[in-house]
């Protein structure tokens, strides 16, 4: 039997009943890789020696007797973990040789959970892009059509799941680095919660791994199947055990309904920031009609919304400016004297982020204030609602582009072209309020590329959108792999 497309809870079951092996399940994932992965390019840093090992590990932990969430499940780590004896370097080229001593808190968790860890997942320079491709590890390609991207900045990690690659993979998402891969490549990622898995050791190579609390980023898990997404979620989420896990023990709320029939969900499909393509579009409308098939109550609008158009723009505003905070002075005076230059007429998103980059502390706390009455706005939607569907971004997978000035790409909308970081915007609805989001496939575009959709959830009450994402699956097909 073939495991690579089986799924981390079925292999589980599979290794509790004697019918395969760690070592087996493994020895399988790395002669996958090594056949396919040089058209894709997904694993940017093999393990392949210390993989066989853990699966012996797990192997004879298991004739002991004992069983674990992941014991003995092959899967990948973004490059941007640190992993103790790998490199980790973001693809920035000055930090090739940078290999931590000691792995991040999440790296730990997956092995005390008995994960076996292939190796790393390719990511863009300095994880700020929406493509994968560094100088130091080449481009990722998209595994249904080799010259579109794979997504980013996890998208090393939804291209391995896509390939069966091993059955997991964890990822990061600030500006949709978790669900735009998974939308990209047809697969399945969670973005948690705010503040709900500790981050620590998912850092720049330059950076000491502290217990640092991130505005708006977060690390969450990628899977093929919306169950696996919840197994792998389970070990990641928690306190950072040198802060709040001093004190503090995480109880997630169990999901507000089990039955498709009870779900309340407000369905969008339109931005007044961007079009939405006509592909993100009807993938929207299948989820929409599986849905309304399901008995699920289904609104396509609401008063109690926040404001979209404002939601944008604050959510490209405090973007930028954390990303921008520890640029070196002379080009940090050059962003201020092109801000300065801009008409007060100007209201586009590229102007919004052009201004924040150059934001005051008394700024960026009005743009936070703001924030804080987004959050209350959604508090009080998700007392009528359960849920919100919406896109990810407002295509499908787009031909790779690697102009070195990304602020002169353009991202084309059913043949219109709109600057390449406005496509954020969906991302963003969830992201700036630090709301948990489930990414699920959604069928097919025209052109046989994988369309997903995006489940936004109560702050904490992660359990609702990923129970969502597992009734959806069997009325949708979920997952299916590249032909």
């Amino acid at each position: 039997m073939e495991w690579s497309y089986q799924t981390a809870e079925e292999s589980a079951a599979a290794m509790r009943a004697g019918e395969v092996t760690s070592a087996e399940l493994t020895d399988e994932a790395i002669a996958r890789i090594e056949r396919d992965d040089k058209e894709i390019n997904a694993i940017c840093v093999r393990d392949f020696d210390r993989a066989r090992a853990a699966a012996r590990c797990a192997d004879q932990a298991r004739a002991r007797g004992e069983d674990r969430p992941l014991l003995g499940i092959p899967m990948t780590v973004k490059e941007s973990y640190n992993i103790a004896g790998l490199p980790t370097t973001w693809g920035m080229p000055q930090h090739r040789d940078h290999v931590p001593a000691e792995d991040a808190v999440q790296v730990s968790r997956l092995k005390a959970a008995g994960a076996v860890v292939l190796g790393k997942t390719n990511v863009p320079l300095g994880l700020q892009d929406i493509q994968s491709f560094n100088e130091i590890y080449g481009t990722t390609n998209n595994p249904w059509d080799h010259g579109r991207t794979a997504g980013g900045s996890s998208g090393g990690s939804a291209a391995a799941l896509a390939c069966g690659f091993g059955a997991l993979s964890i990822g990061s998402d600030l500006a949709g680095s978790l669900r735009t891969p998974a939308h990209f490549c047809g697969v399945y990622a969670h973005k948690p919660t705010l503040g709900l898995a500790a981050s620590r050791g998912m850092v720049p190579p330059s950076a000491p791994a502290l217990p640092v609390e991130l505005d708006l980023a977060v690390v969450g898990p990628m899977a093929r199947t919306a169950r696996d997404l919840t197994l792998l979620l389970d070990v990641m989420a928690g306190p950072d055990p040198l802060t709040l896990g001093v004190a503090h023990h995480l109880r997630l709320p169990p999901a507000r309904h089990d039955r498709l029939r009870d779900f309340r969900v407000l369905v969008l499909d339109e931005h007044p920031l961007l079009p939405t393509g006509s592909e993100v579009r009807a993938g929207v409308n299948r989820v929409a009609d599986a849905l309304v098939d399901g008995g699920a109550h289904v609104e396509r609008h609401s008063p109690l919304l926040p404001d979209l158009a404002e939601s944008g723009t604050l959510y490209s505003q405090l973007l930028v400016s954390g990303s921008v905070a520890r640029f070196p002075t002379e080009p940090y005076d050059r962003l201020r004297s092109r801000a300065a230059e801009l008409s007060a007429d100007d209201q586009s998103l590229d102007a919004a982020r052009l201004r924040a980059m150059v934001f005051s502390h008394r700024d960026w706390l009005q743009a936070n204030d703001r924030r804080e009455l987004h959050r209350h706005g959604w508090r009080q939607l998700f007392a009528e609602f359960d849920a919100v569907v919406c896109p990810i971004t407002p295509t499908p997978a787009f031909p790779h582009d690697h102009d070195p000035n990304p602020l002169e790409r353009r991202i084309g909308i059913d043949g219109v072209e709109y600057p390449y970081f406005d496509q954020l915007v969906w991302a963003g609805l969830a992201t700036l309020p630090g709301l948990p989001a489930t990414a699920i496939p959604a069928g097919r575009a025209s052109a046989g590329l994988p369309v997903g959709v995006q489940l936004i959830g109560p702050m904490f009450e992660d359990r609702t959108p990923l129970r969502l994402a597992e009734l959806l699956e069997r009325e949708t097909g979920g997952f299916r792999a590249p032909e």
